[in-house]
């Protein structure tokens, strides 16, 4: 798949496109049926399947006090994107200038002009351009000057709810991690770097740790989870704590997964967590003997939802 940062006036290196846009944070299962279909329409037209998305998110931008917390890191989001089979995503800077653009001038320079569209493929209710004023009835009514046509692609529903970014985030803070993972048809990942930690579990505990630095914005709820790890192409299963580990009055909250079986040295790596159930609630215990023992039915409860995952 084809990257492109941006696309400056006179470049035209795609041609006869079947082009999506949006912000794609999470490439949920309501993204999946739009890039479906734009993949599918491409390969009929015998042209080149496209996505636009934007960098920073626009309510970065446009709306910063509301420190929105993004599903997908920027490598993440590529790295679903392709797994969709596009031809070639269009990364476009998000600046207060970009914002400002009118819909049709956005439409004339990028689709038009730039990307050559054969056909424009939307959800039902996705807006862009400056005060959101572009939307399906414009597309549809330049495309008949401009030659190309429009695909309408309704919501997608998963148990009785509209799939949205938004839905599955209010998911993770809740730690509904199985739910999400219905909603994004995977488990939900995060990315971080193994950074040395408080060293308890293997002296204290019996029970070895990665501590995680993750790069994501958003973590599920703390707790106790059966997680998945990747690392490079290995996948290592695993029970994870995301919370201040209270039995020791710890302050920040830290990510640290016990991958099961597994004894190598891990730090300076980059693993993804991928988690699949919530076990319990993190809680204090009166000992370390008490906690080592609710550890070791955790890793027991961790290691039967894996199996049967």
């Amino acid at each position: 798949m084809l990257v492109f940062y941006d696309l400056l006036p006179g470049q035209s290196p795609l041609s006869r496109t079947v082009v999506t846009i949006g912000n794609f944070d999470g490439v949920h299962l309501g993204h999946q049926v739009i890039l479906s279909r734009v993949v599918q329409r491409a390969r009929e037209l015998d042209g080149q399947a496209v996505a636009i998305t934007f960098d920073p998110h626009p309510l970065k931008v446009l709306r910063p006090t509301l420190h929105l917390p993004l599903l997908t890191t920027p490598k993440q989001k590529l790295e679903l994107l392709a797994a969709c089979r596009l031809d070639a995503v269009v990364v476009l800077p998000f600046t207060p200038e970009f914002a400002a653009l009118r819909a049709r001038e956005f439409v004339a320079q990028y689709f038009c002009e730039r990307l050559r569209v054969r056909e424009v493929v939307i959800g039902q209710d996705y807006c862009f351009g400056r005060g959101r004023e572009g939307n399906i009835d414009l597309l549809k009514e330049m495309g008949v000057n401009c030659g190309f046509t429009v695909q309408v692609v309704w919501a997608v529903e998963a148990e009785g709810a509209v799939v949205r970014s938004s839905l599955i985030r209010a998911l993770l803070r809740l730690g509904k991690v199985a739910e999400v993972r219905r909603l994004l048809g995977r488990p939900y990942g995060i990315s971080g770097q193994v950074v040395p930690g408080k060293g308890r579990g293997a002296k204290l505990l019996g029970v070895p740790t990665a501590n995680i630095r993750p790069v994501n914005e958003l973590l599920p709820a703390s707790g106790i989870y059966a997680v998945r790890t990747r690392r490079s192409a290995a996948i290592l299963p695993g029970v994870a704590n995301i919370g201040t580990a209270p039995t020791f009055d710890n302050c920040d909250s830290t990510l640290e997964v016990h991958l099961f079986d597994f004894a190598a040295d891990l730090y300076g790596e980059e693993l993804e967590v991928e988690f699949l159930a919530r076990l319990r609630e993190e809680r204090r215990f009166p000992s370390i003997e008490a906690l080592a023992t609710q550890i070791q039915a955790d890793i027991a409860a961790a290691r039967q939802v894996l199996t049967e995952a």
